[in-house]
């Protein structure tokens, strides 16, 4: 991962970071944003159209921000690889042919409009879209318009913006156009939209060398209503004629009392100092700055903490000036919307724009040549604890990343696919070459770089180690470089092209983008070309340069990817090695300069010039606190309750228990079409594992993937799965569910639950009996006996956790929280949470010195759920499939379940919908001890907070509204959005409240303050009755409220994730009649549900809090009467 090279397709995707599982939703309290330089991911040339389904990991619809930290991870404790699809858990695809009919929609109709003449036309037939490139003859703008089937409307704007300095104005610009414009007049329109919209995508985001602004629906007006806000936005911002809100959004000095020191205040300026916290995201911009000295992207567009209080408010209007003109953007229009009404809506905006012939060649990206005549080492600082190591403890590490810049010339579409697959055979899978040879080094901990970045104008390569001892510091650069020639000696064996050929074939065919708009993949595909002014429609077809690459390989062989590391890496001699050493003093040095530097400043400040800051900060501070008129509300565009769809969308689901008498339970969902692709879950029930085993779940089901089974080695398992599905992956699932004689809709005592070790995989129709076969062979015969692998293993575990803590604060404390009033939120704390870093330690320690043990331990886990008289009881299938699908793969289903483990006619399991689970009891006694009700305070070398405080909003056996979700979102966007976000200064602020167990969590993110906010927190409960009061006389806000609800809880889902949806409402025994008799609730929530919800937080039942944090952070925390039981962490 190279910083702010590795934005690529999902540049927003850093985004999921923000989120907590489960209920993304509530996320929306981040601004847009995520700085080009915030951004992690892997990126590959033509897999920018699919491997969005990485977008979807969490679940659910991801609201309103974009990227947010420089390796910010997916979960609390992050994928290494961020935009790696799902698919890569394990390689994947199938066979070299076509495995998707591509779609032939014929020539493109063209429509006319008198402003705009037609480019070109072409139609993209990988998927079915007709494309017309329009130029605006008034104000040049460029625009393409896609027409697909597909209701799930997307339009974007994008401009080029390179930066001169690391001032951040880009990421700076892109937070504040969206702060009011000329037709609509609120403060803050994207709250609003977020409040009231049934949008499926509202964000924006920053490249390094580009601005991208994007909305999209499945409602057509809601759709107009995102475009109208977007286009005023852009064009015609607040931002540039009021600087209060370059203040709010970027930096401003703040002081409310002369005899106060002067402080930095600022949404970007703090949330960059949240992504510089980070070691991995400090290696990120060292990398790219190495690599690029003289473009722009040699500089940070998200800003620098120490530079961006130098961007003043005339340099910020005058860099809109500069790049936000029409001739500068790319328009972009993805879905079934009419195409006269896209012109004629543009139209009505680029009208007011003359043309500016200077705009594209003012913004042109300069390529940075490959100047460099041997390689370049820099060396940098990372802060670390100030404590030493405890006797016996491991040293600080350095982290170590070799980066090469590939290209100083364009690439044939044949290269970008060609790099794109070589990328793959040397990093995609854990059994790549490149990325094995690293790994099973013993050099480091984990894997620092993604390998291939190419979604800007050059691509990049990076790779290297974290964890590495000063001793090893050399030794990973050589051995990144011998490995290479080693491989470029010898080559990659057939089966390895084939399996990753096949990988990367599967996910641009399969298209899978989850609950993520295609339209959006589309853009960022189209993209990738046409920001540079070449042909964006070349961009998303891979047909022919895949073809032409098969013809190749045909021919040559190997030699076609060892030529091209010849050419690209070895024979390179523009390549950078950064390394990252550990400083225990950085970390107060950072403080104490930002300290200097403020007293410097007021000292050299008159008195009038101190009373002039008072008064723009109070100025500022009455502006964020203030309302907005009714006159500015009613500028914003909404939807009437009326356009509402009523009745919640159920998805088809055939159970059929004990199957052909053998014992296991099917499910199955039909739809209208999976493209000739099966989906499928074996769900085997892990009950009889101890409570003190089920930490190793992760470390087993990770172990079934990658250390080989039966026959196969490690390698030629990831190969087998490459070549023959569209990818296999394995995850410990535990979910509540409703027993049997209670009423639904009300809080579970969380007694009963299911827990489950879930495999799940897809590969087309012809290839299922692979599919399963894969399934029975890991589930048997994985290789628990691999010392070396697994020791591997968990140091990474331990690398990646340590990384979470700094990067997921939120998601860490917010786990934490729930841990202490469940047994199933203790027991999924224990899993994946803060507390298994300390199982994930012991576990290494036991690795290391009693492997047997350890092994011994696995083994039983193994045995018992494949235990032979009971474990067919507990196994599901669950397969999602068209009509053609299900026709073809009946033999494979009647095979695959007669082979499976176990005794068809065995005992009975216990039944979970009528009896506690046999780890409820025993977590319970745990609990006490090992979560208790405490305010908890967790030290890790941080620059910034994340702070979080829950408590039980409802008792065991109330029923809970449907109007809750409402309530929460209300309340996160509206008062958390202004407190802790607008006035606070933090990235994010949020709340989440799950209904089934009653409990509520505040949460911050990237947050400046501490004490502060949870002050803001323990205030919500006021602000909510006044609102309730409110709202009695405002019924439209309260419209707006519900609107917003029930966006979030409908959204386009792949066909996957349909049946994944339908399968978990069968499993946890949720009846359709309770999902309508919800989304009643939610359509009819009233006034006095708000007053009813702000009682009960007014008497929260016992509250406790988790925050992440530095040492400094917590001992002002203390000062100000928030004291907590403390931890380090790192």
């Amino acid at each position: 991962i190279m910083l702010t090279c590795r934005i690529a397709k999902m540049a927003f995707l850093a985004y999921l970071s923000a989120t907590v599982s489960g209920n993304a939703g509530r996320a929306a309290a981040f601004r847009v944003g995520g700085s080009a330089s915030a951004v992690a991911g892997r990126t590959r040339a033509r897999s920018s159209l699919v491997d969005a389904t990485a977008m979807s990991y969490l679940g659910g619809k991801h609201r309103g921000v974009a990227a947010v930290a420089g390796t910010a991870a997916v979960s609390a404790w992050g994928a290494s690889r961020l935009a790696s699809s799902a698919a890569q858990c394990a390689s994947s695809s199938t066979s070299l042919s076509s495995t998707v009919e591509a779609v032939d929609a014929g020539p493109a109709t063209v429509v006319e409009h008198p402003a705009f003449e037609v480019i070109q036309t072409d139609t993209v037939s990988e998927f079915g879209a007709d494309a017309i490139l329009y130029r605006h003859k008034q104000s040049g703008a460029e625009l393409l318009s896609l027409s697909t089937d597909d209701d799930n409307k997307c339009f974007g704007i994008t401009f080029r913006t390179p930066p001169q300095d690391s001032t951040g104005v880009p990421h700076i610009l892109e937070h504040s156009v969206l702060c009011g414009s000329r037709k609509y007049k609120t403060k803050d329109p994207f709250v609003q939209l977020l409040q009231g919209s049934l949008q499926t995508f509202l964000n924006a985001f920053t490249y390094p060398d580009r601005t991208c602004y994007v909305v999209a629906s499945q409602n057509t007006k809601d759709f107009y209503n995102l475009i109208n806000v977007y286009a005023d936005a852009v064009f015609h911002p607040r931002a540039i004629s009021d600087p209060m809100v370059h203040a709010q959004e970027g930096w401003h000095l703040e002081l409310e009392n002369v005899e106060d020191p002067l402080t930095y205040k600022g949404v970007v300026y703090n949330e960059m100092k949240g992504v510089y916290s980070s070691p991995d995201s400090l290696l990120q911009r060292e990398a790219q700055q190495s690599i690029f000295p003289d473009n722009a992207y040699g500089v940070d567009s998200g800003g620098d903490p120490v530079v961006i209080p130098d961007l003043s408010f005339e340099q910020f209007a005058e860099f809109h000036a500069k790049f936000y003109h029409p001739a500068n953007s790319r328009i972009f229009f993805a879905g079934d919307d009419d195409v006269a009404k896209r012109l004629e809506i543009m139209d009505e905006y680029l009208s007011d724009f003359q043309d500016s012939p200077e705009s594209k060649p003012g913004s042109a990206i300069e390529w940075q040549k490959k100047r460099y005549s041997e390689p370049v080492k820099v060396r940098h600082p990372y802060p670390v604890s100030d404590k030493e190591a405890a006797p016996g403890g491991e040293p600080d590490t350095h982290l170590l990343m070799v980066n090469w810049l590939m290209n100083d010339k364009p690439m044939t579409s044949r290269e970008e696919i060609t790099v794109t697959v070589l990328d793959h055979l040397l990093m995609g899978t854990s059994s790549s070459i490149l990325r094995k040879t690293l790994m099973e080094s013993g050099l480091g901990d984990a894997i620092t770089g993604g390998g291939l970045s190419d979604e800007l104008m050059q691509a990049t390569f990076s790779v290297g180690l974290r964890g590495v001892k000063t001793d090893n510091v050399e030794k990973v650069e050589e051995l990144v470089v011998e490995t290479l020639k080693k491989v470029a000696e010898e080559g990659f064996s057939e089966d390895a092209i084939a399996a990753s050929m096949n990988t990367i074939e599967f996910q641009m065919r399969e298209f899978n983008t989850g609950s993520f708009p295609k339209g959006l993949s589309l853009m960022l595909g189209s993209m990738r070309e046409w920001v540079y002014d070449r042909n964006p429609t070349e961009g998303l077809k891979f047909e022919k340069p895949l073809a032409d690459l098969k013809e190749s390989i045909a021919k040559d062989g190997a030699k076609v990817f060892t030529d091209m590391i010849n050419e690209m890496l070895l024979e390179n001699s523009h390549r950078t090695t950064v390394e990252m050493f550990p400083s225990k003093s950085l970390e107060a040095e950072q403080l104490k300069e930002e300290k200097d530097r403020l007293a410097k400043i007021k000292e050299s400040l008159k008195e009038e010039d101190l009373q002039n800051i008072i008064a723009k900060t109070a100025e500022l501070k009455k502006l964020q606190a203030s309302e907005d008129s009714p006159e500015a509300r009613a500028t914003i565009p909404s939807l009437d309750l009326s356009d509402l769809k009523k009745e919640v969308t159920e998805y088809p689901i055939d159970v059929t228990e004990n199957e052909s008498n053998t014992g296991v339970t099917v499910v199955r969902h039909e739809l209208g079409s999976t493209s000739g692709i099966v989906y499928a879950n074996l769900a085997v029930d892990v009950s009889g594992v101890a409570l003190e085993d089920v930490a190793l779940l992760p470390l087993f089901t990770r172990i079934m993937m990658e250390t080989g089974a039966g026959e196969y080695d490690s390698v030629a398992l990831s190969r087998r799965m490459g070549t023959h599905t569209g990818g296999v992956s394995v995850s410990p699932m535990i979910a509540g569910v409703t027993p049997e004689g209670e009423a639904e809709g009300v809080v579970m005592a969380g007694e009963h639950f299911v827990t489950k070790l879930l495999m799940t995989g897809k590969s087309t129709s012809d290839k299922t009996d692979e599919l399963f076969s894969i399934f029975d062979l890991i589930l048997r015969d994985a290789n628990l006996d691999s010392q070396a692998k697994i020791i591997e293993m968990l140091r990474e575990a331990k690398s990646s956790k340590e990384s979470g803590v700094q990067g997921s604060g939120h998601a860490v404390a917010n786990a934490r929280i729930r841990s202490r009033y469940s047994a199933i939120g203790y027991i999924n704390e224990k899993m994946s949470g803060i507390s298994s870093l300390d199982t994930v330690k012991a576990l290494l320690e036991q690795a290391e010195n009693d492997f047997p043990a350890l092994l011994a331990r696995l083994e039983n886990i193994r045995n018992t759920i494949l235990e032979q008289s009971t474990c067919r009881d507990g196994m599901i299938l669950d397969i999602t499939g068209d009509a053609a699908v299900f026709e073809k793969i009946g033999p494979s289903v009647e095979n695959f379940l007669a082979k499976l483990p176990g005794d068809s006619q065995g005992d009975k399991l216990q039944n979970f919908y009528s009896e506690a689970h046999p780890w409820a009891m025993q977590a319970k006694k745990e609990m006490a001890a090992e979560a208790p009700l405490a305010d908890e305070g967790f030290v890790v070398p941080t620059q910034v907070s994340y702070v979080g405080k829950g408590g039980r909003l409802y008792e065991v056996g109330e029923a809970v509204s449907g109007a809750t979700s409402v309530i929460s979102k209300f309340l996160g966007t509206g008062y958390m959005w202004d407190n802790v976000r607008v006035m606070g200064g933090a990235y994010g602020g949020f709340c989440q409240f799950e209904p089934r167990n009653g409990i509520f969590s505040f949460l911050s993110y990237r947050d400046p303050n501490l004490a502060g906010t949870i002050d803001v927190y323990d205030g919500a409960s006021a602000a909510l009755m006044k609102s309730a009061e409110d709202l009695e006389n405002d019924p439209d806000a309260l419209a707006t409220a519900i609107i917003g609800a029930v966006g979030d809880m409908d959204g386009a889902l792949s066909a996957d994730q349909k049946g994944s949806v339908q399968f978990k409402r069968w499993l946890t025994r949720e009846s359709p009649e309770q999902r309508q008799k919800f989304r009643d609730e939610v359509l009819n929530t009233k006034p006095s549900d708000f007053k009813e919800v702000a009682e009960r937080l007014m008497a929260l039942k016992d509250p406790s809090s988790a925050v992440v944090s530095s040492k400094s952070a917590f001992e002002d925390a203390s000062k100000a009467g928030k004291s907590f039981t403390l931890k380090d962490i790192m």
